[in-house]
Protein backbone atom coordinates (compact mmCIF):
# COMPACT_ATOMS: atom_id res chain seq x y z
CA UNK A 1 0.00 0.00 0.00
CA UNK A 2 1.26 3.48 -0.87
CA UNK A 3 2.13 5.57 2.17
CA UNK A 4 4.97 7.85 3.26
CA UNK A 5 7.07 4.88 4.42
CA UNK A 6 7.16 3.48 0.87
CA UNK A 7 8.73 6.63 -0.60
CA UNK A 8 12.45 5.92 -1.14
CA UNK A 9 14.63 8.77 0.11
CA UNK A 10 13.21 12.34 0.07
CA UNK A 11 13.27 12.53 3.88
CA UNK A 12 12.89 16.32 4.22
CA UNK A 13 10.13 16.40 1.62
CA UNK A 14 8.30 13.48 3.24
CA UNK A 15 8.44 15.05 6.69
CA UNK A 16 7.08 18.36 5.41
CA UNK A 17 4.15 16.77 3.60
CA UNK A 18 3.46 14.24 6.33
CA UNK A 19 3.28 17.05 8.92
CA UNK A 20 0.97 19.14 6.74
CA UNK A 21 -1.39 16.20 6.25
CA UNK A 22 -1.24 15.05 9.87
CA UNK A 23 -1.95 18.52 11.25
CA UNK A 24 -4.52 19.22 8.52
CA UNK A 25 -2.61 22.38 7.57
CA UNK A 26 -1.79 21.95 3.86
CA UNK A 27 -1.07 24.89 1.63
CA UNK A 28 -3.59 25.64 -1.11
CA UNK A 29 -0.97 24.84 -3.78
CA UNK A 30 2.34 22.98 -4.14
CA UNK A 31 4.77 23.04 -7.06
CA UNK A 32 6.83 19.83 -7.00
CA UNK A 33 9.86 19.73 -9.26
CA UNK A 34 11.73 16.58 -10.21
CA UNK A 35 13.24 15.05 -13.31
CA UNK A 36 11.22 12.43 -15.19
CA UNK A 37 10.84 9.14 -13.27
CA UNK A 38 12.19 10.70 -10.05
CA UNK A 39 9.04 9.60 -8.23
CA UNK A 40 7.21 12.91 -7.93
CA UNK A 41 3.95 11.37 -9.21
CA UNK A 42 4.13 8.74 -6.46
CA UNK A 43 4.87 11.38 -3.81
CA UNK A 44 1.90 13.43 -5.01
CA UNK A 45 -0.40 10.41 -4.83
CA UNK A 46 0.69 9.55 -1.27
CA UNK A 47 0.22 13.17 -0.16
CA UNK A 48 -3.20 13.38 -1.81
CA UNK A 49 -4.14 10.09 -0.17
CA UNK A 50 -3.10 11.47 3.23
CA UNK A 51 -5.09 14.67 2.69
CA UNK A 52 -8.22 12.69 1.83
CA UNK A 53 -7.74 10.02 4.52
CA UNK A 54 -10.62 9.65 6.98
CA UNK A 55 -8.50 8.34 9.86
CA UNK A 56 -8.05 10.31 13.07
CA UNK A 57 -4.61 8.75 13.48
CA UNK A 58 -1.65 8.51 11.15
CA UNK A 59 -2.39 9.47 7.55
CA UNK A 60 -2.75 7.81 5.15
CA UNK A 61 -4.11 4.84 7.07
CA UNK A 62 -4.46 2.75 3.87
CA UNK A 63 -7.55 1.03 5.29
CA UNK A 64 -10.40 3.58 5.26
CA UNK A 65 -12.79 3.82 2.33
CA UNK A 66 -11.14 7.01 1.10
CA UNK A 67 -7.66 5.45 1.00
CA UNK A 68 -8.99 2.42 -0.83
CA UNK A 69 -10.66 4.65 -3.44
CA UNK A 70 -7.39 6.53 -4.00
CA UNK A 71 -5.51 3.24 -4.48
CA UNK A 72 -8.18 2.07 -6.92
CA UNK A 73 -8.16 5.36 -8.83
CA UNK A 74 -11.85 5.93 -8.11
CA UNK A 75 -11.85 8.73 -5.52
CA UNK A 76 -14.24 11.46 -6.73
CA UNK A 77 -12.35 14.19 -4.88
CA UNK A 78 -8.92 13.36 -6.32
CA UNK A 79 -8.89 14.91 -9.77
CA UNK A 80 -6.17 14.62 -12.40
CA UNK A 81 -6.12 17.19 -15.19
CA UNK A 82 -6.72 15.55 -18.57
CA UNK A 83 -5.66 17.33 -21.76
CA UNK A 84 -7.03 17.46 -25.28
CA UNK A 85 -3.57 17.44 -26.91
CA UNK A 86 -0.49 15.43 -25.92
CA UNK A 87 2.40 17.38 -24.36
CA UNK A 88 0.38 20.60 -24.18
CA UNK A 89 -1.95 21.96 -21.53
CA UNK A 90 -4.04 24.75 -23.02
CA UNK A 91 -6.46 27.35 -21.69
CA UNK A 92 -9.49 25.17 -22.44
CA UNK A 93 -7.95 22.29 -20.47
CA UNK A 94 -7.57 24.54 -17.41
CA UNK A 95 -11.07 25.99 -17.77
CA UNK A 96 -12.76 22.62 -18.23
CA UNK A 97 -10.67 20.63 -15.79
CA UNK A 98 -10.08 23.12 -12.99
CA UNK A 99 -11.64 26.58 -13.06
CA UNK A 100 -14.95 25.13 -14.23
CA UNK A 101 -15.09 22.54 -11.42
CA UNK A 102 -13.21 24.09 -8.51
CA UNK A 103 -16.33 25.71 -7.03
CA UNK A 104 -18.07 22.31 -6.81
CA UNK A 105 -17.70 21.17 -3.23
CA UNK A 106 -16.15 17.79 -2.37
CA UNK A 107 -18.44 14.80 -2.81
CA UNK A 108 -17.08 12.32 -0.26
CA UNK A 109 -14.66 14.38 1.77
CA UNK A 110 -14.10 17.80 3.24
CA UNK A 111 -11.16 18.30 0.93
CA UNK A 112 -10.63 18.23 -2.82
CA UNK A 113 -7.22 17.60 -4.43
CA UNK A 114 -6.17 18.42 -7.99
CA UNK A 115 -3.01 16.98 -9.55
CA UNK A 116 -1.57 18.59 -12.69
CA UNK A 117 0.99 16.30 -14.29
CA UNK A 118 3.71 17.81 -16.51
CA UNK A 119 2.73 21.32 -15.46
CA UNK A 120 5.63 22.70 -17.50
CA UNK A 121 3.60 21.92 -20.63
CA UNK A 122 1.01 24.55 -19.69
CA UNK A 123 1.06 27.38 -22.19
CA UNK A 124 1.57 30.87 -20.71
CA UNK A 125 -2.10 31.51 -21.38
CA UNK A 126 -3.06 28.34 -19.51
CA UNK A 127 -0.87 29.33 -16.56
CA UNK A 128 -2.52 32.73 -16.47
CA UNK A 129 -5.94 31.07 -16.57
CA UNK A 130 -4.94 29.02 -13.52
CA UNK A 131 -3.60 32.05 -11.68
CA UNK A 132 -6.93 33.39 -10.40
CA UNK A 133 -7.74 30.02 -8.80
CA UNK A 134 -4.31 29.96 -7.15
CA UNK A 135 -4.88 33.49 -5.83
CA UNK A 136 -8.36 32.84 -4.41
CA UNK A 137 -8.86 29.09 -4.02
CA UNK A 138 -11.79 27.64 -2.07
CA UNK A 139 -10.66 26.61 1.42
CA UNK A 140 -11.24 22.93 0.65
CA UNK A 141 -8.95 22.82 -2.42
CA UNK A 142 -5.31 21.74 -2.58
CA UNK A 143 -3.51 21.77 -5.93
CA UNK A 144 -0.40 19.76 -6.71
CA UNK A 145 1.52 20.92 -9.78
CA UNK A 146 4.22 18.50 -10.90
CA UNK A 147 6.96 19.76 -13.17
CA UNK A 148 10.27 18.64 -14.63
CA UNK A 149 11.31 22.28 -15.13
CA UNK A 150 10.81 25.21 -12.78
CA UNK A 151 12.12 27.48 -15.54
CA UNK A 152 9.02 26.78 -17.63
CA UNK A 153 6.69 28.02 -14.89
CA UNK A 154 5.68 31.69 -14.76
CA UNK A 155 7.02 33.65 -11.76
CA UNK A 156 3.44 34.47 -10.78
CA UNK A 157 2.63 30.75 -10.56
CA UNK A 158 5.77 29.95 -8.58
CA UNK A 159 5.17 32.75 -6.11
CA UNK A 160 1.73 31.39 -5.23
CA UNK A 161 2.84 27.84 -4.57
CA UNK A 162 4.97 26.12 -1.96
CA UNK A 163 7.97 25.05 -4.02
CA UNK A 164 9.34 21.56 -3.35
CA UNK A 165 12.17 19.69 -5.03
CA UNK A 166 12.86 15.99 -5.43
CA UNK A 167 16.47 15.20 -4.48
CA UNK A 168 18.72 12.36 -5.69
CA UNK A 169 18.25 9.16 -3.72
CA UNK A 170 21.40 7.94 -1.96
CA UNK A 171 23.09 4.91 -3.52
CA UNK A 172 22.72 2.89 -0.31
CA UNK A 173 18.97 3.48 -0.16
CA UNK A 174 18.59 2.51 -3.81
CA UNK A 175 20.70 -0.61 -3.35
CA UNK A 176 18.58 -1.71 -0.39
CA UNK A 177 15.37 -1.17 -2.35
CA UNK A 178 16.57 -2.98 -5.49
CA UNK A 179 18.01 -5.95 -3.61
CA UNK A 180 15.38 -6.40 -0.91
CA UNK A 181 12.17 -5.22 -2.54
CA UNK A 182 12.80 -6.14 -6.19
CA UNK A 183 15.26 -9.00 -5.49
CA UNK A 184 17.74 -7.71 -8.07
CA UNK A 185 21.19 -9.41 -7.99
CA UNK A 186 23.96 -7.23 -6.53
CA UNK A 187 25.96 -6.87 -9.75
CA UNK A 188 22.94 -5.81 -11.75
CA UNK A 189 21.77 -3.49 -8.96
CA UNK A 190 25.17 -1.81 -8.87
CA UNK A 191 25.01 -1.09 -12.58
CA UNK A 192 21.44 0.26 -12.37
CA UNK A 193 22.39 2.58 -9.51
CA UNK A 194 25.31 4.02 -11.46
CA UNK A 195 23.09 4.40 -14.49
CA UNK A 196 20.28 6.12 -12.55
CA UNK A 197 22.40 8.73 -10.76
CA UNK A 198 19.96 9.17 -7.90
CA UNK A 199 16.76 8.67 -9.89
CA UNK A 200 14.93 5.77 -8.28
CA UNK A 201 12.43 5.38 -11.13
CA UNK A 202 15.16 5.04 -13.73
CA UNK A 203 16.99 2.48 -11.61
CA UNK A 204 13.80 0.50 -11.12
CA UNK A 205 12.92 0.71 -14.82
CA UNK A 206 16.24 -0.67 -15.98
CA UNK A 207 16.45 -3.27 -13.21
CA UNK A 208 13.00 -4.58 -14.11
CA UNK A 209 13.52 -4.49 -17.88
CA UNK A 210 13.39 -7.79 -19.71
CA UNK A 211 15.70 -6.17 -22.26
CA UNK A 212 18.38 -5.22 -19.71
CA UNK A 213 21.07 -7.49 -21.14
CA UNK A 214 20.18 -6.60 -24.72
CA UNK A 215 20.39 -2.84 -24.04
CA UNK A 216 23.72 -3.27 -22.30
CA UNK A 217 25.28 -5.48 -24.97
CA UNK A 218 24.10 -3.35 -27.90
CA UNK A 219 25.53 -0.18 -26.32
CA UNK A 220 28.86 -1.84 -25.54
CA UNK A 221 29.11 -3.42 -28.96
CA UNK A 222 28.79 0.01 -30.56
CA UNK A 223 31.33 1.63 -28.23
CA UNK A 224 33.92 -1.09 -28.68
CA UNK A 225 33.64 -1.05 -32.46
CA UNK A 226 33.15 2.64 -33.19
CA UNK A 227 36.81 3.43 -33.86
CA UNK A 228 36.81 1.07 -36.85
CA UNK A 229 33.52 2.39 -38.27
CA UNK A 230 33.21 4.62 -41.33
CA UNK A 231 30.38 7.11 -41.87
CA UNK A 232 28.15 4.50 -43.49
CA UNK A 233 28.61 2.18 -40.51
CA UNK A 234 27.77 5.00 -38.08
CA UNK A 235 24.61 5.93 -39.98
CA UNK A 236 23.54 2.28 -39.95
CA UNK A 237 24.20 2.09 -36.19
CA UNK A 238 22.07 5.21 -35.62
CA UNK A 239 19.20 3.64 -37.50
CA UNK A 240 19.55 0.37 -35.61
CA UNK A 241 19.49 2.08 -32.17
CA UNK A 242 16.05 3.48 -32.91
CA UNK A 243 14.84 0.10 -34.22
CA UNK A 244 15.68 -1.56 -30.89
CA UNK A 245 12.77 0.34 -29.36
CA UNK A 246 14.80 1.50 -26.34
CA UNK A 247 14.50 4.94 -24.80
CA UNK A 248 17.43 6.65 -26.51
CA UNK A 249 18.22 8.71 -23.39
CA UNK A 250 18.61 5.48 -21.41
CA UNK A 251 20.91 4.18 -24.11
CA UNK A 252 23.01 7.36 -23.87
CA UNK A 253 23.20 7.06 -20.09
CA UNK A 254 24.58 3.53 -20.38
CA UNK A 255 27.24 4.95 -22.68
CA UNK A 256 27.98 7.66 -20.11
CA UNK A 257 28.50 5.04 -17.39
CA UNK A 258 30.98 3.28 -19.68
CA UNK A 259 33.01 6.43 -20.30
CA UNK A 260 33.00 7.37 -16.62
CA UNK A 261 34.55 3.93 -16.04
CA UNK A 262 37.15 4.64 -18.74
CA UNK A 263 38.00 7.99 -17.16
CA UNK A 264 38.21 6.49 -13.65
CA UNK A 265 40.45 3.65 -14.79
CA UNK A 266 42.72 5.99 -16.76
CA UNK A 267 43.13 8.18 -13.67
CA UNK A 268 43.60 5.44 -11.06
CA UNK A 269 44.46 2.18 -12.82
CA UNK A 270 42.16 0.55 -10.26
CA UNK A 271 39.45 -1.77 -11.58
CA UNK A 272 37.79 -2.38 -8.19
CA UNK A 273 35.40 0.56 -8.49
CA UNK A 274 34.40 0.04 -12.12
CA UNK A 275 30.78 -0.68 -13.01
CA UNK A 276 31.79 -2.62 -16.13
CA UNK A 277 34.35 -4.79 -14.34
CA UNK A 278 33.76 -7.60 -16.82
CA UNK A 279 34.87 -5.29 -19.66
CA UNK A 280 38.28 -4.46 -18.23
CA UNK A 281 40.20 -5.38 -21.39
CA UNK A 282 38.08 -3.07 -23.56
CA UNK A 283 38.17 -0.28 -20.97
CA UNK A 284 41.96 -0.57 -20.76
CA UNK A 285 42.23 -0.30 -24.54
CA UNK A 286 40.09 2.85 -24.73
CA UNK A 287 41.80 4.43 -21.71
CA UNK A 288 45.19 4.02 -23.42
CA UNK A 289 43.88 5.29 -26.73
CA UNK A 290 42.15 8.46 -25.51
CA UNK A 291 43.42 11.46 -23.57
CA UNK A 292 41.78 12.76 -20.39
CA UNK A 293 40.50 15.73 -22.38
CA UNK A 294 39.13 13.43 -25.08
CA UNK A 295 37.17 11.28 -22.62
CA UNK A 296 35.78 14.37 -20.89
CA UNK A 297 34.79 15.71 -24.30
CA UNK A 298 32.83 12.51 -24.99
CA UNK A 299 31.01 12.74 -21.65
CA UNK A 300 30.08 16.36 -22.46
CA UNK A 301 28.95 15.28 -25.94
CA UNK A 302 26.62 12.70 -24.40
CA UNK A 303 24.98 15.39 -22.27
CA UNK A 304 24.74 17.66 -25.33
CA UNK A 305 23.05 14.89 -27.31
CA UNK A 306 20.43 14.42 -24.57
CA UNK A 307 19.85 18.16 -24.52
CA UNK A 308 19.42 18.27 -28.28
CA UNK A 309 16.91 15.43 -28.17
CA UNK A 310 14.96 17.20 -25.38
CA UNK A 311 14.88 20.31 -27.59
CA UNK A 312 13.52 18.29 -30.50
CA UNK A 313 16.64 18.38 -32.65
CA UNK A 314 16.29 15.73 -35.34
CA UNK A 315 17.27 12.36 -33.88
CA UNK A 316 19.58 11.36 -36.75
CA UNK A 317 21.48 14.67 -36.57
CA UNK A 318 21.91 14.58 -32.79
CA UNK A 319 23.18 11.01 -32.85
CA UNK A 320 25.47 11.53 -35.84
CA UNK A 321 27.15 14.49 -34.12
CA UNK A 322 27.59 12.43 -30.98
CA UNK A 323 29.05 9.32 -32.60
CA UNK A 324 31.42 11.32 -34.78
CA UNK A 325 32.66 13.13 -31.66
CA UNK A 326 33.24 9.78 -29.94
CA UNK A 327 35.11 8.35 -32.91
CA UNK A 328 37.41 11.38 -33.13
CA UNK A 329 38.62 11.19 -29.50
Amino acid sequence: MADFSTIIGQDLLKNQLKTAAGNDTPSHAYLLQGEPRSGKEYVAKVFAKALLCESEGEKPCCSCASCKHVDAGTHPDLLYLHTAKPNTIGVDDIREGITGTVSVKPMNNRRKVYIIMEAETMTPQAQNALLKTLEEPPAYVTMLLLTASMEMMLPTIKSRCVQLHMTPVEDGQMAKYLREELEIPSTRAEFCIAFARGNIGRAKSLASSEDFDVIREKALSLLKGIYEMDIADILAAIKQIREYGFDVKDYLDIMAVWYRDVLLFKATGDANHLIFKDELAAITKVAKRSSYEGIEEIIKALEKAKGRLRNNVKYELAMELLLLTIREQ
